[in-house]
């Protein structure tokens, strides 16, 4: 199966947020290239909140480019056989943190969102990793710091979508 084919039924098991999950599947009918960066109508990203429940924290990354505190993620690759391994991938090489495990059930959450040119949109479909207990990060190129912060801090650091993200991973866990 190809990525684009993954992404195309991931999206269609996806139950929430009909509108923008129905939003994601008429642009990738309408752009068959819609999962690469080359994409510049808009194209879909991969990406994963690391958390670690045992510590009521999460692991946030500086963006380099952004210069916000975010989930790990970016673009899919050649590579990736799904969407689920491409924000697992990104998770690891973000994060440094080997054996990050998905949290069950598919996407946590869809967030469309404007980025600067060229990319213009990102239709990131967002996970949840969990941390190995004595998770270690490691600061990869793409970013300015990695940080643990706890639940109830990741609000006064990090934008709306993230928060809706960690709401919607911890209703999940």
């Amino acid at each position: 199966m190809s990525l684009y084919d993954d992404a195309v039924l991931v999206l269609k098991r996806y139950e929430d947020q009909p509108e923008l999950r129905q939003a994601y599947l008429d642009h990738l009918a309408a752009h068959p290239d819609g999962m690469w960066k080359a994409c510049h109508a808009g194209h879909i990203t991969a990406s994963a909140l690391v958390v670690d429940p045992e510590h009521g924290r999460v692991l946030l990354t500086l963006h380099r480019k952004l210069r916000m505190w975010l989930q790990m993620g970016g673009h899919c690759e050649p590579g990736d056989t799904s969407l689920a391994a491409a924000a697992l991938r990104e998770a690891v090489e973000e994060s440094g943190v080997a054996g990050l495990t998905l949290l069950p059930g598919g996407p946590v959450r869809l967030d469309r969102h404007p980025i600067p040119p060229p990319c213009h949109v990102h239709f990131d479909v967002q996970y949840a990793v969990l941390a190995p207990p004595g998770a270690v990060q490691a600061i990869s190129d793409e970013s300015l710091d990695l940080r643990w912060f706890a639940y109830d801090e990741v609000a006064d650091v990090a934008d709306e979508s993230v928060v809706r993200l960690l709401q919607a991973t911890r209703a999940r866990l």
